[in-house]
């Protein structure tokens, strides 16, 4: 991991489409970006859920506008909205330890339900989680249970059930040793990607730190209850968590989901939507949201 400079936040330009945002989530505000499609109501929205020890900004990256998540959706018709989750950003103060993922996803279902009241939202929403957020993506999926505002589907990278590392790494993932395993080769990366990432880095909550290891054992019962399609990427160059075809096979057999993808993603890191390979894998999100939309407008779940 190179020597992160003082961050020098490139101007937004003027036809931006993401712009700041707070959104009630119960008793909280999140922070967030939001981008809308330019003069027609959104197909459908697009809700990214950033990984432990990031931002929103993650899904928005700042060093090429073609690694934008955000931007992209817009141009093609969906609203996104990229959440800084419980415990960061403006919620950081009142949530100093962070929250359990089990309880942040009670806030983002009613965030989902605020957004809904003050925003067309298409035909639903659509949960995009990476790492940390992936897992909450899961688990708000398996809380929906349908009562909710209607759930298309969740995408996730940056995790599988299995660790690809000891535990002595789990007790301080966003230290220096675990700098290498979020980032694989630096080569991956556009130039000043780490410079404008650094606003975007900070600690994991304590609350949220302590869920870390427990994820293989907390998977099983999650994926029952998810009914929604789902969809996996790996990353080539994913140190944290195993990818090998048993792996996957199992991890996906646990599932309630009616339709199940898994795809590969050749020459990223960990933090795959900050790579160069950024735009390739968001248009294999929106082809799969793309596919959800059709499923609900045709009546298959």
């Amino acid at each position: 991991m190179p020597q992160l400079l003082p961050p020098e936040a490139p101007p937004t330009p003027p036809d931006d489409p993401v712009r700041a945002v707070e959104v009630e989530a119960g008793p909280l505000r999140l922070s967030g970006l939001l981008a809308l499609p330019a003069g027609v109501p959104p197909r459908a929205v697009l809700v990214a859920l950033h990984g432990g020890g990031m931002r929103a900004g993650y899904f928005h990256g700042r060093a090429d506008p073609a690694t934008s998540m955000l931007a992209l959706a817009a141009s093609c018709g969906y609203a996104a909205l990229a959440l800084d989750r419980p415990g960061y950003g403006s919620s950081a103060a009142a949530l100093p330890d962070g929250l359990p993922l089990a309880e942040q996803a009670g806030y983002v279902l009613a965030a989902l339900e605020s957004h809904a009241r003050e925003h067309p939202v298409g035909a639903g929403f659509f949960l995009l989680g990476h790492s940390m957020g992936g897992k909450l993506a899961l688990m708000t999926a398996a809380r929906d249970g349908g009562d909710g505002q209607r759930l298309l589907g969740v995408d996730v990278s940056g995790i599988s059930d299995r660790w690809a590392v000891g535990s002595d790494r789990l007790a301080d993932p966003a230290g220096r040793r675990g700098h290498r395993l979020h980032w694989g080769p630096l080569a991956l990366y556009p130039p000043g990607t780490f410079r404008m990432a650094e606003p975007l880095v900070g600690p994991i909550p304590r609350n949220e730190l302590r869920d870390v290891p427990c994820w293989p054992r907390t998977y099983p019962s999650v994926a029952r209850d998810v009914r929604v399609p789902v969809r996996f990427t790996f990353a080539e160059h994913e140190k944290w968590w195993r990818s090998d075809r048993w792996t996957v096979e199992a991890m996906t057999a646990r599932l309630a989901a009616p339709l199940v993808r898994v795809d590969r993603l050749a020459c990223a890191g960990h933090n795959i939507s900050l790579g160069r390979t950024a735009r390739g894998y968001h248009l294999g999100v929106l082809a799969f949201l793309e596919e959800c939309v059709a499923r609900a407008e045709g009546g298959a779940r």
